[in-house]
């Protein structure tokens, strides 16, 4: 059998997605033209994948929602970046959205590509009723280990939200030193939107930092690699030495100064 229209006719129709009924589609695979059972094909796993993402934006919003329901108005979202790079400040953000925020292809920010981040980030600042963001650097991390340098950035970027939130969701930890309940998640950045707006926010900003660090200490790669332990900055450090953004108190960095151990920074 031929369903009525050229395939070009029957792939604006599906495009367009106007008048487009199950039994049509039907129609489509018994059609007797292989281009178009492909595109009756194409149409059925892109409209699979929508569903399932309406349905992963909707169970990424529960923890959110149950709170609410339990008379907690203003539900914080927070997480972290840059607890493991060898170099610069490791970065928190917290996030409150309104309950009709479009939360759509919000996730894990290692999930995402630097273009997906860079553009859910100006929606999440536009739309977010809140966000806050604490920064702490290098020394206070040597000074204090990453674990407390992340809680006070944590700690940091909780008190720049306004409205103050009543509650924190965080991606697998708790947060001592704030007075608030809290419900740690783990893989929040993937359950829950208000974490992974954090992640996000968290990563993109240390990312801009890193990238303008690298103007001011070149040679070292950082706008490739954000401060990691990747081959190109292991072979930097052991040509220029560490520079003033190096983490002293993590072993690769301390291994190559002259009488003294560093420790692990994971």
């Amino acid at each position: 059998m031929r369903v009525k229209g050229t395939i070009r006719e029957i792939e604006a129709r599906l495009s367009a997605e106007t008048e487009i009924t199950d039994e049509w589609i039907q129609e489509l695979l018994q059609d007797s033209r292989a281009g178009v059972k492909k595109l009756a094909r194409s149409y059925l796993k892109k409209r699979e994948r929508i569903r399932r993402e309406e349905e992963r934006v909707q169970r990424m919003w529960d923890f959110e929602r149950t709170y609410r329901e339990q008379g907690y108005r203003w539900v914080a979202g927070l997480d972290e970046a840059g607890r493991g790079p060898l170099a610069g400040p490791v970065v928190a953000a917290a996030v409150i959205f309104p309950e009709d925020f479009d939360a759509s292809g919000l996730n894990d920010s290692k999930q995402l590509t630097p273009e997906e981040r860079l553009t859910l980030r100006r929606r999440i600042e536009e739309g977010a009723l809140g966000t806050g963001v604490g920064i702490v650097d290098t020394r206070f991390i040597d000074q204090h280990n990453i674990l407390q340098a992340t809680y006070e950035a944590m700690r940091r970027a909780v008190a720049q939200l306004d409205p103050s939130p009543d509650l924190l969701l965080l991606d697998a930890v708790k947060l001592p030193g704030v007075d608030l309940p809290q419900h740690a998640i783990v893989k929040g950045d993937t359950l829950s939107h208000s974490i992974a707006a954090a992640s996000i926010l968290a990563k993109t900003i240390r990312d801009e930092w890193m990238i303008q660090a690298a103007e001011r200490y070149p040679g070292y790669g950082f706008e490739h690699h954000m401060g990691y332990g990747t081959q190109e900055h292991l072979e930097a450090l052991e040509k220029q030495g560490p520079c003033p953004l190096h983490r002293r108190s993590f072993s690769p960095v301390g291994d190559r100064i002259p009488g003294k151990e560093g420790v692990t920074g994971s």
